[in-house]
């Protein structure tokens, strides 16, 4: 009875056993690291991203936001930074490369063996003639095989997610940078509308008070204050795209309640002394561009893909099944028992699928995301050049405003006045000029805004994280989920 005993543990333990040693080959967990997305975001804006995961980091991110806050005015370094710290949207995106990671760390575990454990007998249990006590473990032998090329896919994959998380990254640094100008721009223009407005106001009494003496027509009053009342529009609007414009830098740096009551500048910086030289700007953009890595590891992935589809063409499944059999058989008063070994092989036979048309889709996905990728290259050499072809541009001609037009209707302006002081040109004359120095400078901020613009989209253009950016980022997953 001990003897049985013993036997029917190893039948049942066999299969426990055998996974406890799987377990001993599992790999360590792969660690997530922020340290890649650091790097990349570090050398796009110069600015420090988290991934906020506990609550302590959570309340160390907002302390440094309200820290930032607390400054007298919001500049563009200050608002990326807030934006990179605060948004919700990135954190979001970080979760996907937690998940990647996942992925990546799920590929290098073994299967689960399938264990099964089963008995048959003839008769009552206690007067049974006949028992048999069956202990089988299944695993799939082919998943074993390919397994160093699984973890080869699931690495690229991962490491493509990071460069997703932080071309997301840089997207948010882009287009907050964008909206800070945007933002100061606006009311910087009204300010330069409300100059103008004051001056409008002035002419419209003005030319009330001559209408009253009789020394100015109808006709020439109506001139007067429906200007004043075109140019009262205008300050209304330009109010409004003003607020519209700090919202939506607001929704970029993630702030709502009394922290969205910050203050920006009200005019933007002066145009550099000198522009900055990008001579080999194609062959940087090359070397920094994130989506263009990303699709360099998309070509890697799909690759290593296809030689998996190679190695499971015709066999895609391979299964072994041990184990034990324990017999006791009574006969005559006597009882014997038996135990025999039990090994298996089950595949299956590839008559009417030869696994053709699987190697034709990884096929036709490899050339898909090399001619993807030699398109990438294209487009990023021409979007560097056009980047610095705006660049060094908008400087030109905010600098023609600010050096040529601008100093030509202030000395318009001051001759205006002289000739006013000298009873040779009216008041309106006067007043007409002022408005048209407005117009003037209005343009020249228009131009400033344009040339801070085209900077930032010159940085993006090296770096990645513009519009093509954020397509190439949609487009990874997809990729991914086709293999």
């Amino acid at each position: 009875m001990t003897m049985q005993k013993f036997r029917l543990a190893a039948i049942i333990g066999l299969p426990l056993t055998l996974a406890g040693c799987a377990t001993n080959a599992e790999y360590a967990a792969r660690d997530a690291s922020f340290t890649a997305v650091s790097a990349k975001v570090g050398a796009g804006t110069a600015k420090r991203s988290v991934w906020i995961q506990n609550r302590e980091q959570a309340a160390k991110a907002q302390a440094q936001v309200k820290s930032l806050l607390a400054r007298k005015s919001v500049d563009a370094d200050t608002a990326v930074q807030i934006a990179l710290l605060n948004n919700k949207g990135l954190q979001a995106a970080y979760a996907d490369l937690g998940d990647a990671a996942a992925n990546a760390w799920q590929a290098t575990m073994l299967l689960n063996p399938t264990i099964s454990i089963g008995t048959t007998g003839i008769g009552a249990p206690e007067l049974q003639a006949y028992r048999a006590i069956e202990g089988l473990i299944t695993t799939n032998i082919l998943a074993l095989m390919t397994r160093e090329k699984s973890i080869a896919v699931a690495d690229a994959r991962f490491r493509q997610a990071q460069l997703a998380a932080a071309l997301k990254t840089l997207a948010l640094a882009a287009e907050t940078r964008r909206a800070w100008i945007e933002a100061v721009s606006a009311w910087e223009t009204v300010a330069q509308l409300n100059r103008a407005q004051a001056a409008a106001d002035a002419a419209s009494q003005l030319a009330a008070k001559l209408g009253e003496s009789g020394a100015m027509g109808k006709a020439d009053q109506a001139r007067e204050h429906v200007f004043n009342a075109e140019l009262a529009g205008q300050v209304a609007e330009a109010r409004l795209a003003a607020r519209l414009a700090k919202e939506n830098l607001t929704r970029k740096m993630g702030l709502w309640g009394t922290d969205a009551d910050y203050r920006v500048p009200n005019r933007l910086p002066d145009l550099p002394k000198g522009l900055s030289r990008r001579d080999s700007i194609e062959a940087e953009a090359l070397k920094r561009r994130v989506d263009l890595q990303m699709a360099r590891f998309d070509l890697e992935a799909v690759a290593k893909s296809y030689r998996l589809t190679e190695a499971t063409r015709f066999v895609s499944d391979l299964t072994l099944v041990a184990g034990a059999e324990a017999e006791r058989e009574r006969e005559d008063g006597d009882t014997k028992v038996e135990t025999t070994g039990q090994v298996e092989l089950e595949f299956t036979i590839p008559i009417f699928d030869t696994g053709q048309a699987r190697l034709r889709t990884a096929e036709l996905a490899h050339m898909r995301a090399a001619n993807l990728l030699a398109e990438k290259a294209v487009n990023v050499r021409s979007e560097a050049r056009s980047a610095y072809q705006a660049y060094r541009s908008r400087y030109d001609i905010a600098r023609h405003y600010r050096n040529t037009v601008v100093p030509l209707r202030t000395k318009i302006e001051d001759e205006a006045a002289l000739s006013y002081n000298g009873m040779i040109t009216s008041t309106f004359e006067l007043l007409a000029d002022n408005r048209s120095k407005v117009d003037s400078v209005i343009l020249t901020i228009n131009a400033k805004r344009d040339f801070w613009l085209a900077d930032a989209d010159l940085t993006t253009a090296i770096h990645g994280g513009g519009e093509a950016g954020a397509a190439a980022e949609v487009a990874a997953p997809a990729a991914a989920d086709a293999d």
